[in-house]
């Protein structure tokens, strides 16, 4: 059976307090970044290969890699909280498996397991080459921390 968590989006209402998080993450808009896809429990986010964010090689940096590894699985996890909750990464294990080079990397996370206080979500990372060419190269494991959002000062 095919997994339609890749076709299906959030609710308007999710989108949108999805991208409101996201738009004030100084590092994402410093990367570039973008989320170019939210659905339950599962978002996507584009980070365009540019040479602010390569490393001496050209590829671009594992640290940049990681982190939009570590939001889109962040932001996964949220889509399925309600809006009194946000969360935190607890801790994440990434893989390198190939130098991260394309036109653009697309960093996918996946909730695996959703809980009352610990969630865990698959990180991927896709190189993406201008003709659609798509190659995996970073997978990593999250797990994150529900909590209260913060009251408003």
């Amino acid at each position: 059976m095919e997994d339609r968590t890749h076709y299906e989006q959030a609710s308007p209402v999710v989108q949108k307090r999805i991208q409101d998080s996201f738009d004030l993450q100084g590092l994402m808009s410093h990367l570039g970044a973008r989320i170019t896809h939210v659905g339950p429990g599962r978002v996507h986010i584009v980070l365009p290969a540019r040479p602010e964010v390569t490393q001496q090689h050209g590829y671009v940096h594992a640290g940049a890699t990681s982190a939009v590894a570590d939001s889109a699985g962040g932001y996964a996890a949220l889509t399925l909280f309600d809006e009194d909750s946000e969360v935190l990464t607890v801790e994440y294990k990434i893989n390198l498996l190939a130098p991260a080079a394309g036109d653009h990397l697309e960093a996918v996370g996946t909730v695996l397991k959703p809980g009352r206080t610990l969630t865990v979500c698959q990180l991927e990372v896709y190189g993406v080459r201008v003709d659609g060419t798509r190659k995996l190269v970073a997978n990593g494991q999250q797990t994150l921390i529900r909590i209260s959002r913060p009251a408003a000062e």
